[in-house]
């Protein structure tokens, strides 16, 4: 079959289309792997800008930089957008976002925690033997396990001994209480009737309550101005609800290792230790978040090994390759020890799980087995930078587990890294 004329024209203007396409298919792959925006420090003179899956550096302070056939300048030196051009066509524009440098102090110690919830945490229900045979009052009025028993009578509640009175008093009386729970962001009222237990002769509520929970982490950070601190890298979590427990207050103190229960494939390992909570208080804690315990130093801690305040990096800065955590094996010791970053994801969204760590260290692996519980928060340093904290293990494997990285639990700590902007989210 004959092509026409119009055709054959039609057909070179594609294949002169397609020719000419080539030599900008490297930029275009180029730019589809540019972000909106580009964040970087003060204290950093070359700025990392994604370039066919690897990255190039360009200084912003000047005013033009070649990638092969594309461009990347700054219209005045210095300027908060870089234009990214092809062929001498503007293509696209990024925002770079320049940071105030922050700086903290690496931890590493082991510290002994303990939590005092907002309200009382139910964690469980029971039977009362009653006159009428076996009966579950906090059942019957609908209260459930995770409820946080905030006021009884409209009395604030915030530890269990005040809780017996109210019972005793309204069972004398065959009266109902008026009790406030909080169900999740939900407050609800109800009425709780309070039975005699004939077999101990006194009134009950068939409900298990606790007031305070505690248990040992590791020191992540603290920012030396302002002594903020953050530590365990996740949230404190109710060991029979299993959800995170509200504080009303709480305290950190210094803790000594006396043994280490290695982990196995399926089995997670554990750190022994003992403390004191009445004694060796370090800090309050103000917060518990998905990113860890948060509040202030009395006074400067050491960990003894690296007391120096070091630069953060940003989940984008981290690289996969060789890293150190420090730890505490033994006593009140705080030890560096080899790990690897298997994997990392940059994050614009604050998320638990950005690094895929690995222990390499032959001598940790021989005390613990890997990640043990109590190493969580651990800080993890790369590069002469503080990149996060060790926070999960896997259960299969022990020699692994995840990793946050250090910029949200930073931004958790109170210590905004982003200057006047919004937080990015929660």
């Amino acid at each position: 079959m004959r092509l026409t004329n119009k055709l054959r024209i039609w057909i070179g203007i594609v294949l002169l289309f397609v020719v000419g396409a080539v030599p900008f298919l490297t930029p275009m792959q180029t730019y589809l792997s540019i972000p909106n925006e580009i964040v970087t420090f003060n204290n950093q003179s070359q700025i990392e800008v994604p370039y066919l899956g690897k990255s190039v550096k360009i200084d912003p302070s000047k005013s033009v930089k070649a990638l092969d056939s594309s461009v990347f300048y700054a219209e005045e030196p210095g300027d908060s957008q870089l234009v990214y051009e092809v062929a001498g066509f503007p293509i696209k524009k990024v925002n770079l976002s320049v940071l105030d440098d922050m700086k903290v102090i690496p931890g590493g110690q082991s510290i002994g925690v303990q939590l005092h919830t907002l309200g009382v945490l139910v964690v469980g229900h029971h039977l009362v033997n009653g006159q009428e045979g076996t009966l579950s009052p906090g059942e019957d009025a609908d209260i459930q396990v995770g409820d946080v028993i905030l006021e009884i009578e409209g009395k604030p509640i915030k530890k269990m001994k005040e809780v017996k009175p109210f019972v005793k008093k309204a069972g004398e009386k065959e009266g109902k209480l008026n009790v406030t729970i909080k169900r999740g962001k939900e407050t609800i009222e109800t009425k709780l009737k309070p039975v005699l237990d004939t077999k101990v002769n006194d009134y009950k509520i068939g409900l298990y309550i606790r007031d305070s929970a505690a248990g040992i982490g590791t020191m992540t950070f603290y920012e030396p101005k302002s002594k903020k601190y953050g530590a365990l890298g996740h949230v404190i979590s109710d060991m029979d609800t299993k959800k995170p427990i509200e504080i009303h207050e709480g305290t950190i103190v210094r803790s000594s290792v006396t043994s280490i229960e290695k982990g196995n494939n399926g089995v997670p390992g554990e750190k022994q230790a003992k403390f004191s909570i009445t004694e060796n208080k370090i800090g309050s804690i103000t917060k518990n978040s998905p990113f860890g315990i948060f509040g202030k130093l009395n006074d400067p801690i050491s960990n003894g090994k690296s007391d120096e305040p070091l630069p953060i990096a940003l989940s984008h800065e981290v690289k996969e390759g060789p890293a150190k955590i420090l730890t505490v094996v033994e006593d009140e010791k705080v030890e560096e020890f080899d790990i690897e970053i298997v994997s990392t994801v940059p994050q614009k969204f604050p998320a638990t799980k950005g690094m895929v760590i690995q222990m390499t260290d032959e001598k940790l692996l021989n005390q613990t087995g890997g990640i043990v519980q109590g190493m969580s928060g651990s800080p993890i340093i790369q590069n002469g930078k503080i990149i996060g904290a060790v926070t999960h293990v896997f259960v299969n494997d022990p020699t692994s587990g995840y990793g946050v990285h250090i910029e949200w639990m930073l931004q958790d700590a109170g210590l905004n890294i982003y200057k006047n902007e919004e937080n990015k989210a929660s």
